[in-house]
């Protein structure tokens, strides 16, 4: 898949570029491991799609919606809707007013998808500690989301 998809759900050039970004990072994730490399890039491609409509946390959700609308495949749905840091569980989901569910990414291929776009901000590769810096200031220093991202870190980087 093309990254001039994006062009075609009215992205903007700064999501077109992320986008590269997260493909890039994801791709270099995925050597380390036996996964559907066409779900991983297509997922990294599509996985801010919703951002067409929407720049909230509901982008995740919209991008599923969307790409639901034009029958992707339900692998590149999942991708899409679970990639918000490193997953949302329920309880947590039901805070932010999400639907009741979780959005915890199971698959490899939705988790490296996940991790590359915590890896990259806005096009810039960064490091663990520095998103882990950057959630603390937003989120506060013992938000359960920091576990979550430091154990899918360890399990992609250091098969923990």
């Amino acid at each position: 898949m093309n990254l001039t998809i994006l062009e075609d759900f009215k992205c903007s050039s700064y999501i077109i570029k992320h986008s590269k970004a997260v493909l890039k990072k994801a791709e270099a994730i995925s050597k380390d491991f036996d996964v559907n490399l066409d779900q991983v890039e297509n997922g990294a491609i599509l996985h801010d799609v919703g951002r067409s409509r929407t720049q909230s946390i509901y982008h995740a959700l919209k991008g599923a919606e969307i790409l639901k609308e034009r029958e992707f495949p339900v692998e590149i749905l999942k991708i899409t809707e679970r990639h918000i840091g490193a997953g949302i569980p329920k309880e947590e989901a039901i805070m932010l007013n999400l639907p009741p569910r979780d959005y915890l990414p199971i698959t490899l291929e939705e988790k490296i998808v996940a991790h590359a776009d915590n890896l990259i901000n806005g096009i810039e590769e960064v490091s663990l500690d520095f998103v882990i810096q950057k959630w603390s200031k937003k989120m506060g220093s013992n938000h359960p989301s920091l576990e979550r991202l430091i154990k899918l870190h360890n399990e992609l980087f250091f098969n923990e």
